[in-house]
């Protein structure tokens, strides 16, 4: 892993945009602790500044002009997030006091960071790995409980013990199968195909396929769930949005055809993150603005990862209402049976019956009542098992996940090769690339141009 260049020194706000108590900005580089004694007036005079101790003072411009009253903070290297010297300017959170503070930063030598550029500093370093470096990401864009629990793991190292374990056994196995191809007149003897056979599938096969498991998981966690609410008109998809956000964010009436555009919104089911989106209701019409929502809403339908399909159960079944359950019994869906408190026992059974299969539940989006069940039937729909949610300490993101699959199918390849008793240089080349892969999650051998894209989805100033 190259180590950066300390040629220059960088530096941003640190802190988002907005009026706050405080705002944040970052130096970093070998002229941090220069840039520092030019700017900042400690109070009482001359300081040596001791490593990552707060000293009050104010900050001025080249004139002379008080700009703010700060805490400074001088972190000498190699003790700090980047491993170059890191200076904090603790200012007041005035957008405008925070800019005015970074200008003369910029004056006295530093550069504007780009996005995600200090954390790209501390993975040249060595400081962290690639996948600690994503888990920043992830923490910072988290959206719910579980995805900062997840994040919090990521950054503790889980997934990089995972990965290391994995490439430990493969190097294990390389290392024999190495020594049988300087040595081929013993290749029997060295090469125990059987006992090298039971380590990859093991110590490298189970784990791998593990992590590809938990890959779905993980990305429902931080992504979240497109949930779709759709039916024919008035039958409380609207109601239901409401009362899934308990707000009355959209509008409902007896007038079919109200809802004539989508409306998104999201919540959150234990820790997952779901995109609500209700829909226009779908219906045969002349009405041209409507019909634009409807197309819509069945473009919204073919890409939920979840439809729930709303029902009138005071109305019971209708052809509206068959076609469109037939139009979605290929995608992931739930029928919802709404306005129980409109039908007795003998009519839910019989509308339970009429598309089972399916699961159903039965709800009173008007009353509140069964949204509790409905929320778990989401939840169950849209991950998996409770006891594998609940050892979900690393999950392997989509870069991740393409890169595990390629080294599982050169595992597979190599699988075969055993036991049809290929020779050792054979071995050697599938065991190469698996560990190549494998390489690439933590940033052994990543590319450039992958490691840019990766930092740019970071915000500037971190």
């Amino acid at each position: 892993m190259a180590v950066p260049q300390k040629t220059d020194t960088i530096a941003a706000v640190a802190t988002p945009p907005g009026i706050g108590g405080i705002g944040i900005i970052r130096i970093s580089g070998p002229d941090a602790l220069s840039i520092l004694r030019r700017l900042f007036h400690p109070h009482g005079g001359h300081t040596t500044f001791q490593s990552h101790k707060l000293y009050y003072g104010t900050l001025r411009n080249s004139s002379g002009r008080v700009l703010d009253e700060i805490l400074a903070v001088y972190m000498r290297a190699p003790a700090t997030y980047t491993r170059e010297d890191v200076v904090e300017l603790h200012s007041h959170g005035s957008w405008l006091v925070l800019q005015a503070v970074l200008a003369e930063v910029l004056a006295a030598g530093a550069r504007p960071a780009e996005a995600g550029e200090f954390t790209k500093r501390a993975f040249l370093a060595g400081r962290i790995d690639l996948t600690k470096a994503e888990a920043v990401i992830d923490l910072l864009q988290a959206k719910t409980d579980g995805g900062v629990r997840l994040a919090v793991q990521q950054l503790q190292g889980k997934l990089l013990e995972e990965i290391e374990a994995i490439r430990e056994a493969l190097i294990r196995i390389l290392a024999v199968v190495e020594v049988a191809i300087d040595f081929p007149d013993d290749d029997v003897e060295i090469l125990d195909r059987k006992q090298l056979l039971a380590q990859l599938q093991q110590q490298v096969i189970e784990p791998i396929g593990r992590l590809l498991r938990l890959a779905d998981q993980g990305r429902v966690i931080r992504e979240g769930v497109h949930v779709v609410i759709a039916g024919r008109p008035n039958v409380g998809k609207s109601s239901l949005l409401n009362g899934l956000l308990r707000e009355d964010r959209a509008l409902v009436t007896n007038i079919p055809g109200t809802t004539r555009d989508t409306i998104e919104e999201m919540i959150s089911i234990r820790g997952i993150p779901v995109h609500l989106v209700d829909t226009a209701g779908i219906r045969a019409h002349d009405d041209q603005v409507e019909e634009l929502g409807i197309e819509r809403a069945r473009r919204k339908v073919t890409e939920a990862d979840l439809v729930l399909l709303l029902v009138d159960a005071g109305e019971g079944i209708t052809e509206q209402d068959r076609a469109l359950y037939d139009s979605i019994q290929d995608q992931d869906h739930l029928v919802v049976l709404n306005k129980v408190d409109l039908a007795d026992e003998a009519q839910l059974s019989e509308l339970s019956e009429a598309f089972t299969p399916s699961a159903s539940v039965r709800i009173s989006a008007r009353r509140l009542e069964g949204l509790d069940d409905l929320q778990e039937a989401i939840y169950r729909k849209t991950t998996v098992a409770d006891e594998v949610n609940e050892q979900l300490s690393c999950a392997p993101n989509v870069r991740h996940k393409a890169i595990l699959t390629d080294a599982f199918e050169a595992c597979m390849r190599l699988h075969t090769a055993f036991e049809i008793q290929e020779a050792a240089d054979l071995l050697a080349v599938e065991l190469q690339t698996a560990l190549s892969s494998l390489s690439d999650i933590v940033g052994l051998t990543t590319p450039e141009d992958v490691l840019e894209m990766i930092f740019s989805e970071f915000c500037i100033g971190k």
